[in-house]
């Protein structure tokens, strides 16, 4: 089956093809939807360890003098204390608080590495640069350049360790760390999702077959498999992690996509959009919020499906997947406040949705 027709192929495309995977269109970008067996891939993730192409994402280097002044100025996070060798999550605002993207900031010696998404690629680069005005700041594409793999599960911190030799259990999160696996160069960043230690492996794109081969064996040694988009985006759901263009974007502000702990510095000081996020965090409440759903029936509800009370509309779903052990059906959305407390059970086409914790 030929890949969707889109610049944003994953380099891995054709070996995914060859192992039978079902492609589709993640963040813009043509990933594996399964391999085979979506239940299997996603018990692989939580039983024993999976692997997954991450090939969805751009990478921006800074260098120069005011490289952390400047983004420490622009993101919600505290760019300015990152030590050497770790990274941050933030958010880049617009100047009325709406979410123009998430970003992982990693400091380098030499620079400091953005990570976001190649869907927005070009806007973020022309919003980014229009911030360098006085700054001895240069930004670099290196999108082109690299890509990411990883690994995560219950088994995924052993075979890191036999493949690489880095021990992820003793590290911080999101700390990266220079090594190898085969010949192929990378850095190896510790990734907790679920609070399980996995890791992202990020290498020259041009190493990535040799480096999807050598992970993927292992992983099947440990009773493993490659694991598609269907299977991991019920395993975020199931673990109440929200994705970026599907859960949050530039309609909703950071409070209301529930990212107020989680993405931001209340100590750092002025950043893009702060008066406003101290303006919702001062009022200590927002008109809807993000919230967990938990659907009955068979049916998985589309984006933007209503969510009703007494025949009144109260919100709409983001995103939702059928999950497995037990047999579910999960899913994220916006709910007015009056309705948004755990345990309110709305309406949905087919269906009721319950708010979930």
């Amino acid at each position: 089956m030929a890949t969707p027709a889109t610049s944003l192929n994953t380099p891995l495309a054709a070996a995914h093809l060859a192992a039978g995977a079902k492609m589709g269109v993640w963040f813009g970008c043509a990933l594996p939807d399964y391999f085979g067996d979506a239940a299997a891939e996603y018990r692989s993730a939580r039983d024993t360890v999976a692997l997954i192409d991450k090939n969805y994402r751009a990478y921006l280097s800074f260098t120069g003098p005011d490289r952390v002044r400047y983004l420490n100025a622009i993101l919600t996070n505290n760019i300015k204390d990152l030590g050497a060798g770790h990274g941050i999550v933030s958010l880049l605002l617009n100047p009325q608080g709406h979410i123009l993207a998430e970003i992982e900031t990693y400091a380098f010696p030499d620079r400091l590495l953005c990570v976001s998404y190649s869907m927005i690629r070009e806007r973020l680069i022309e919003v980014l640069d229009k911030y360098i005005i006085m700054d001895d700041v240069t930004l670099i594409d290196e999108t082109p350049r690299y890509g990411t793999l990883a690994l995560e599960g219950p088994k995924a911190a052993a075979l890191v360790k036999e493949v690489s030799r880095a021990d992820i259990t003793k590290l911080e999160e999101l700390s990266a760390h220079g090594g190898k696996v085969g010949s192929a160069p990378c850095w190896i960043i510790k990734r907790s999702p679920g609070g399980v230690p996995g890791a992202e492996f990020l290498a020259e794109r041009e190493r990535l077959p040799e480096l999807w081969q050598i992970l993927l064996d292992a992983a099947r040694w440990h009773e493993g498999a490659p694991m598609g988009y269907t299977a991991l985006s019920a395993t975020r759901l199931a673990q109440g992690v929200p994705w970026f263009g599907y859960d949050f974007g530039e309609k909703q502000i950071p409070h209301e996509a529930g990212l107020q702990d989680s993405h931001i510095s209340y100590t750092k000081g002025c950043y893009t959009g702060q008066e406003i996020v101290e303006r919702v965090r001062s009022r200590g409440q927002v008109n809807r919020r993000r919230v967990e759903l938990l659907f009955s029936g068979d049916a998985v509800p589309e984006p933007d499906a209503l969510l009703t009370q007494d025949d009144k509309e109260v919100g709409y779903v983001t995103r939702a997947a059928r999950a497995w052990d037990p047999p579910r059906i999960l899913g994220m959305g916006y709910v007015r406040k009056e309705a948004n407390a755990p345990g309110t059970v709305l309406q949905c086409a087919g269906g009721t949705a319950t708010v979930t914790k």
